[in-house]
Protein backbone atom coordinates (compact mmCIF):
# COMPACT_ATOMS: atom_id res chain seq x y z
CA UNK A 1 0.00 0.00 0.00
CA UNK A 2 1.15 3.16 -0.77
CA UNK A 3 1.96 5.61 1.80
CA UNK A 4 -1.03 7.66 0.99
CA UNK A 5 -3.33 4.84 2.23
CA UNK A 6 -1.02 4.38 4.95
CA UNK A 7 -1.80 7.91 6.42
CA UNK A 8 -5.46 7.75 5.96
CA UNK A 9 -5.26 4.44 8.07
CA UNK A 10 -3.10 6.06 10.87
CA UNK A 11 -5.34 8.90 11.00
CA UNK A 12 -8.16 6.32 11.85
CA UNK A 13 -6.43 4.33 14.39
CA UNK A 14 -5.25 7.75 16.38
CA UNK A 15 -8.49 9.10 16.08
CA UNK A 16 -9.87 5.83 18.19
CA UNK A 17 -7.02 6.39 20.36
CA UNK A 18 -8.04 10.24 20.80
CA UNK A 19 -12.08 9.16 22.07
CA UNK A 20 -10.34 6.42 24.51
CA UNK A 21 -7.89 9.22 25.61
CA UNK A 22 -10.97 11.90 25.74
CA UNK A 23 -13.40 9.18 28.00
CA UNK A 24 -10.82 8.83 30.41
CA UNK A 25 -10.34 12.83 30.85
CA UNK A 26 -13.44 13.95 31.24
CA UNK A 27 -13.80 11.36 34.32
CA UNK A 28 -10.82 12.54 36.96
CA UNK A 29 -11.84 10.09 39.17
CA UNK A 30 -10.09 7.57 36.83
CA UNK A 31 -6.93 9.80 36.92
CA UNK A 32 -5.05 7.25 39.46
CA UNK A 33 -1.20 7.01 37.85
CA UNK A 34 1.45 4.51 38.22
CA UNK A 35 5.48 6.02 38.17
CA UNK A 36 7.11 3.99 35.95
CA UNK A 37 10.69 3.23 35.79
CA UNK A 38 11.98 6.59 34.73
CA UNK A 39 9.64 8.01 37.20
CA UNK A 40 7.68 9.57 34.75
CA UNK A 41 3.83 9.15 35.32
CA UNK A 42 1.63 6.50 33.67
CA UNK A 43 -2.22 6.69 33.45
CA UNK A 44 -5.37 4.61 32.14
CA UNK A 45 -5.07 6.62 29.10
CA UNK A 46 -1.72 5.96 27.84
CA UNK A 47 -2.52 2.10 27.83
CA UNK A 48 -5.95 2.42 26.49
CA UNK A 49 -4.51 4.47 23.51
CA UNK A 50 -1.58 1.84 23.48
CA UNK A 51 -3.81 -0.71 23.36
CA UNK A 52 -5.66 0.80 20.15
CA UNK A 53 -2.71 1.69 18.08
CA UNK A 54 -1.03 -1.38 18.23
CA UNK A 55 -4.06 -3.20 17.65
CA UNK A 56 -4.23 -1.21 14.22
CA UNK A 57 -0.85 -1.34 12.72
CA UNK A 58 -0.60 -4.70 13.71
CA UNK A 59 -3.83 -5.32 11.40
CA UNK A 60 -2.33 -2.81 8.58
CA UNK A 61 0.94 -3.30 8.29
CA UNK A 62 2.03 -7.52 10.46
CA UNK A 63 5.05 -7.18 8.97
CA UNK A 64 6.34 -3.91 10.27
CA UNK A 65 7.59 -3.76 14.10
CA UNK A 66 6.38 -1.29 16.51
CA UNK A 67 8.47 0.55 18.99
CA UNK A 68 5.71 2.21 21.41
CA UNK A 69 6.09 3.60 24.94
CA UNK A 70 4.47 1.97 26.43
CA UNK A 71 4.82 -1.91 25.18
CA UNK A 72 8.28 -3.88 26.27
CA UNK A 73 10.29 -3.07 24.10
CA UNK A 74 12.21 -5.20 21.53
CA UNK A 75 16.16 -6.06 22.30
CA UNK A 76 18.46 -3.69 20.39
CA UNK A 77 20.18 -7.38 18.92
CA UNK A 78 16.37 -7.33 16.97
CA UNK A 79 15.70 -4.14 16.47
CA UNK A 80 19.22 -3.36 15.09
CA UNK A 81 17.61 -5.19 11.57
CA UNK A 82 15.03 -3.36 11.30
CA UNK A 83 14.85 -1.35 7.60
CA UNK A 84 11.22 0.28 8.98
CA UNK A 85 9.14 0.66 12.20
CA UNK A 86 6.37 2.26 13.51
CA UNK A 87 7.03 4.67 16.69
CA UNK A 88 4.49 5.25 18.80
CA UNK A 89 3.73 7.36 21.75
CA UNK A 90 0.00 6.69 22.32
CA UNK A 91 0.18 9.22 25.01
CA UNK A 92 2.56 12.42 24.42
CA UNK A 93 2.01 14.93 27.65
CA UNK A 94 1.02 12.95 30.43
CA UNK A 95 1.80 16.04 32.67
CA UNK A 96 -0.12 18.10 30.45
CA UNK A 97 -3.51 15.34 30.40
CA UNK A 98 -2.88 15.38 34.18
CA UNK A 99 -3.11 19.33 34.87
CA UNK A 100 -5.98 19.37 32.52
CA UNK A 101 -4.10 22.06 30.29
CA UNK A 102 -5.44 20.16 26.98
CA UNK A 103 -1.67 20.18 25.25
CA UNK A 104 -1.01 16.18 25.21
CA UNK A 105 -1.01 14.62 21.77
CA UNK A 106 -1.13 11.17 20.16
CA UNK A 107 1.79 10.28 17.84
CA UNK A 108 2.32 7.69 15.25
CA UNK A 109 5.38 7.90 13.46
CA UNK A 110 6.32 5.58 10.37
CA UNK A 111 10.87 4.84 10.31
CA UNK A 112 12.34 3.94 6.80
CA UNK A 113 16.63 3.97 7.16
CA UNK A 114 16.72 5.68 10.39
CA UNK A 115 14.50 8.65 8.61
CA UNK A 116 10.62 9.27 9.63
CA UNK A 117 8.59 9.35 6.22
CA UNK A 118 4.96 9.41 7.88
CA UNK A 119 3.79 11.44 10.90
CA UNK A 120 0.20 11.84 12.35
CA UNK A 121 -0.34 14.13 15.43
CA UNK A 122 -3.16 14.31 17.19
CA UNK A 123 -4.95 16.95 19.98
CA UNK A 124 -8.26 15.56 21.10
CA UNK A 125 -8.82 17.87 23.38
CA UNK A 126 -8.00 20.61 21.22
CA UNK A 127 -9.17 19.06 17.83
CA UNK A 128 -5.91 19.96 16.14
CA UNK A 129 -4.32 17.71 13.66
CA UNK A 130 -0.91 17.69 12.42
CA UNK A 131 0.01 14.73 9.53
CA UNK A 132 2.47 14.53 6.98
CA UNK A 133 3.90 11.84 4.89
CA UNK A 134 6.92 11.38 2.27
CA UNK A 135 5.74 13.48 -0.91
CA UNK A 136 2.51 14.61 0.23
CA UNK A 137 3.34 17.34 2.10
CA UNK A 138 2.08 18.56 5.57
CA UNK A 139 -0.79 19.43 6.82
CA UNK A 140 -3.29 20.90 9.55
CA UNK A 141 -6.59 20.65 10.47
CA UNK A 142 -8.66 21.66 13.07
CA UNK A 143 -12.06 20.18 14.25
CA UNK A 144 -14.74 20.77 11.52
CA UNK A 145 -12.53 22.46 8.61
CA UNK A 146 -10.63 21.31 5.90
CA UNK A 147 -7.48 20.04 6.39
CA UNK A 148 -4.70 23.07 5.15
CA UNK A 149 -1.37 22.52 3.90
CA UNK A 150 1.48 24.11 6.07
CA UNK A 151 5.37 25.23 5.20
CA UNK A 152 7.62 27.12 7.40
CA UNK A 153 8.69 30.79 6.24
CA UNK A 154 12.55 31.76 6.81
CA UNK A 155 12.71 34.35 9.73
CA UNK A 156 12.76 37.51 8.86
CA UNK A 157 16.47 39.15 10.31
CA UNK A 158 15.19 42.13 12.06
CA UNK A 159 12.18 40.42 13.25
CA UNK A 160 12.39 38.47 17.29
CA UNK A 161 12.85 34.95 16.81
CA UNK A 162 9.87 33.34 18.11
CA UNK A 163 11.11 30.43 20.58
CA UNK A 164 8.68 27.35 21.54
CA UNK A 165 9.58 26.38 25.28
CA UNK A 166 7.92 23.71 27.44
CA UNK A 167 5.28 24.70 30.31
CA UNK A 168 6.84 21.50 32.24
CA UNK A 169 10.28 21.31 31.53
CA UNK A 170 12.34 24.09 32.12
CA UNK A 171 16.31 24.09 31.40
CA UNK A 172 18.87 26.29 32.52
CA UNK A 173 21.03 25.99 29.30
CA UNK A 174 18.18 27.68 27.38
CA UNK A 175 19.07 31.02 28.63
CA UNK A 176 22.49 30.65 27.53
CA UNK A 177 21.15 29.40 24.37
CA UNK A 178 19.02 32.53 23.27
CA UNK A 179 21.96 34.26 23.97
CA UNK A 180 23.19 33.21 20.56
CA UNK A 181 19.62 34.40 19.09
CA UNK A 182 19.49 38.11 21.01
CA UNK A 183 15.76 39.43 20.13
CA UNK A 184 13.26 36.76 21.05
CA UNK A 185 9.89 36.08 22.08
CA UNK A 186 8.68 32.76 24.26
CA UNK A 187 5.77 30.55 22.71
CA UNK A 188 4.50 28.34 25.77
CA UNK A 189 3.05 24.62 24.29
CA UNK A 190 3.25 21.19 25.99
CA UNK A 191 4.37 17.64 24.41
CA UNK A 192 4.80 17.37 20.76
CA UNK A 193 2.76 20.37 19.80
CA UNK A 194 5.92 22.15 20.37
CA UNK A 195 7.92 20.95 16.92
CA UNK A 196 4.40 21.76 14.94
CA UNK A 197 4.18 25.39 16.31
CA UNK A 198 7.51 25.55 14.21
CA UNK A 199 6.13 23.23 10.93
CA UNK A 200 2.87 25.61 10.70
CA UNK A 201 4.68 28.77 10.94
CA UNK A 202 4.24 30.07 14.59
CA UNK A 203 7.25 29.88 16.05
CA UNK A 204 10.94 29.98 14.51
CA UNK A 205 12.98 27.97 16.53
CA UNK A 206 12.21 25.23 19.68
CA UNK A 207 15.51 24.10 21.40
CA UNK A 208 14.90 21.25 23.45
CA UNK A 209 18.13 21.09 25.86
CA UNK A 210 16.77 18.11 28.19
CA UNK A 211 16.00 14.29 28.05
CA UNK A 212 13.51 12.98 25.45
CA UNK A 213 12.56 9.72 23.06
CA UNK A 214 12.46 8.63 20.00
CA UNK A 215 8.41 8.12 20.50
CA UNK A 216 8.41 12.21 21.52
CA UNK A 217 9.76 13.26 18.03
CA UNK A 218 9.31 10.90 15.25
CA UNK A 219 5.66 11.61 14.21
CA UNK A 220 6.13 15.12 14.41
CA UNK A 221 9.49 15.08 13.20
CA UNK A 222 7.84 13.68 9.53
CA UNK A 223 5.66 16.64 9.71
CA UNK A 224 8.76 19.38 10.33
CA UNK A 225 10.60 17.70 7.05
CA UNK A 226 7.57 17.86 4.90
CA UNK A 227 6.78 21.93 6.12
CA UNK A 228 10.41 22.58 4.72
CA UNK A 229 12.07 22.79 7.98
CA UNK A 230 14.53 20.61 9.88
CA UNK A 231 15.05 18.47 13.14
CA UNK A 232 18.62 18.87 14.23
CA UNK A 233 21.48 17.01 16.83
CA UNK A 234 22.77 19.90 18.20
CA UNK A 235 26.00 18.55 18.84
CA UNK A 236 26.62 17.09 15.21
CA UNK A 237 23.95 19.39 13.44
CA UNK A 238 22.78 16.68 11.44
CA UNK A 239 18.75 15.20 11.55
CA UNK A 240 17.39 13.14 14.10
CA UNK A 241 17.74 9.28 13.82
CA UNK A 242 15.20 6.72 15.06
CA UNK A 243 16.20 3.12 15.55
CA UNK A 244 19.81 3.94 14.95
CA UNK A 245 21.25 2.64 18.12
CA UNK A 246 20.59 0.92 21.39
CA UNK A 247 19.46 3.57 23.40
CA UNK A 248 15.89 5.28 22.51
CA UNK A 249 16.95 8.49 24.28
CA UNK A 250 17.44 11.50 21.26
CA UNK A 251 20.47 13.88 21.93
CA UNK A 252 19.45 17.80 22.52
CA UNK A 253 18.38 18.84 19.33
CA UNK A 254 16.88 22.04 17.89
CA UNK A 255 13.41 22.40 15.43
CA UNK A 256 13.95 25.04 13.20
CA UNK A 257 12.95 27.04 10.20
CA UNK A 258 16.96 27.52 8.98
CA UNK A 259 20.03 26.64 11.43
CA UNK A 260 22.41 28.96 12.26
CA UNK A 261 26.28 27.83 12.31
CA UNK A 262 26.77 29.09 16.42
CA UNK A 263 24.20 26.67 17.33
CA UNK A 264 26.21 23.53 17.01
CA UNK A 265 28.54 21.96 19.10
CA UNK A 266 27.86 23.17 22.49
CA UNK A 267 25.89 20.78 23.49
CA UNK A 268 26.39 16.72 24.73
Amino acid sequence: MSLEIWLDEVKKAVAEAGEAILEIYKDPSRFETEQKADQSPLTAADLAANQILVAHLSRLTPHIPILSEESAQAPWSERQHWTECWVVDPLDGTKEFLKRNDEFTVNVGLVRDHQPVLGVVYAPALGQWYFAAQGLGAWHQSAGNEASSIAVSPHPSPNKWRVVGSRSHQSPDMAAFLTTLGDTELVAMGSSLKLCLVASNQADVYPRLGPTSEWDTCAAHAVVNEAGGQVLNLKTGEPLTYNARESILNPHFIVCVEPKQDWFGLQQ
